[in-house]
C-alpha cells in the first residue's frame, strides 16, 4: 500500500520533510497547503503533488494517511484539531506553541482520539544519542549544562513574543528535550531572561536575546541551559550541545558527535546518520503497522517538554521558581 502524505507549510522544514518522503518506498507526497493557494502550487510542482491555501479544501480533496505540520510556534491550534476531528495521524514539528494551555488541549483530544503523532524532535534519533543513554545508565551524573548559542533568525514573527514564544521555547527546545530524554523528569525551574544587544539593532524585537535557566530534576541531578541570540550572523560562532559531569569523568553531546572522556581516556562517535530520515521512518512505519514505539517523541511527549520551557518563561517574568505542572 502506498501511503499517501500531506504536507502543511511551504519553508525549510517542509522541503526537508517532502525530500526524504519522495526517497521514501511506496509513499507518494499527495498535496501541499500553503498561506496561499499560490505558494501551496509553488511548492507542490517540483514533488508532482496538488497544491491548496484552504486546509478543509484540501483534507476534502485527497484521502490522505498522514500529514506534516510544519508551521510557525504561533500558528498551531486549528490544524491540529482539525486533523484530530477527521482521525488523521500526523507529524508535527517542534514546538507546540507558544504557551502550554493550546498543547494541552490538543494533548487530550490526541488522547481521547487514540491518534498516532509524532513530534519533531529530530536529535533524540541520533546514534551518538542513543550512546549517550548507554553511557549515562554506566555512570552517575552529577549536574548537566546545555546551550544553544547563536544568531537571530530573520523571520519577523521570531521576534515577536505571540510568533515564537522566545529563543527558549522556539530554538532551545531541543537542549530542554535531550536533558528529559537522558536524564529524567524536570521538577522546577528558575530562569533569568534579558534584552542586552537585538532590540537596539533590529525593530520589533520583543523577545529576550539571553537567558539562562537553572532547572531541577527529579534524579536530583541539578542542571542548567542558557541560550542566547546575540552572535553575528554567518560567523560560524554558534554552539549547541549538552554536557553531563559524572563520577567517571564527562560526556560532551554536540549535533556532529559525542565524546566520552576519563582520566587519561578519550573516545569519539561520530554523527553519520540523519535523524530526519529515522525519524520519518519510526512513523511511516507505526503508519502501516499501527506499532508506534520507534516513535522517540509522540505528542503526549513532547507536551512536557512543552511544559518546561513554558515555565522558564513564567519563571523570568515573575523572578520566582516554576514548579512544572504536566497535567
Amino acid at each position: 500500500m502506498t501511503l499517501q502524505i500531506g504536507i502543511i507549510g511551504t519553508g525549510w522544514f517542509s522541503r526537508v520533510h517532502a525530500d526524504i518522503l519522495a526517497a521514501a518506498e511506496d509513499v507518494k507526497v499527495r498535496a501541499f497547503l500553503g498561506t496561499s493557494k499560490e505558494k501551496g502550487e509553488r511548492m507542490a510542482a517540483a514533488y508532482g503533488a496538488a497544491g491548496y491555501g484552504d486546509l478543509r479544501d484540501m483534507l476534502d480533496a485527497e484521502q490522505l494517511d498522514a500529514v506534516y505540520v510544519c508551521v510557525p510556534p504561533m500558528s498551531h491550534g486549528e490544524v491540529e484539531e482539525e486533523l484530530i476531528s477527521r482521525r488523521i495521524p500526523f507529524l508535527v514539528e517542534k514546538p507546540l506553541g507558544v504557551d502550554q494551555e493550546l498543547p494541552r488541549r490538543i494533548s487530550y483530544a490526541i488522547q481521547e482520539a487514540g491518534l498516532i503523532t509524532s513530534v519533531g524532535y529530530h536529535f533524540r534519533y541520533q546514534s551518538s544519542m542513543d550512546k549517550l543513554k548507554e553511557l549515562l545508565q554506566g555512570q552517575k551524573a552529577g549536574m548537566a549544562l546545555g546551550r544553544w548559542m547563536d544568531s537571530m533568525p530573520g523571520v519577523s514573527w521570531w521576534r515577536r513574543q505571540d510568533g515564537s514564544g522566545g529563543q527558549f521555547i522556539e530554538q532551545t527546545t531541543h537542549v530542554v528535550d535531550l536533558l528529559r530524554y537522558t536524564a529524567g523528569e524536570v521538577e522546577e525551574v528558575y530562569a533569568l531572561y534579558g534584552s542586552r544587544i537585538k532590540h537596539e539593532q533590529v525593530e520589533g524585537v520583543e523577545v529576550a536575546d539571553v537567558g539562562t535557566v537553572t532547572l531541577k530534576m527529579a534524579s536530583g541531578l541539578v542542571a542548567n541551559i542558557s541560550n542566547t541570540c546575540v552572535l553575528p550572523e554567518g560567523a560560524g560562532l554558534s554552539q549547541t550541545g549538552l554536557t553531563f559531569y559524572t563520577d567517571q569523568g564527562v560526556l560532551d553531546w554536540n549535533p556532529q558527535r559525542l565524546r566520552a572522556s576519563r582520566p587519561g581516556e578519550q573516545t569519539e562517535y561520530l554523527e553519520r546518520a540523519n535523524p530526519y530520515v529515522q525519524e520519518t521512518e519510526a512513523f511511516l512505519h507505526a503508519l502501516r503497522t499501527g506499532d508506534g514505539s520507534r516513535i522517540k517523541s509522540n505528542y503526549a511527549d513532547a507536551f512536557r517538554t512543552q511544559a518546561v520551557t513554558c515555565a522558564a518563561l513564567e519563571s523570568a517574568a515573575t523572578g520566582m521558581p516554576v514548579r512544572i505542572r504536566y497535567e
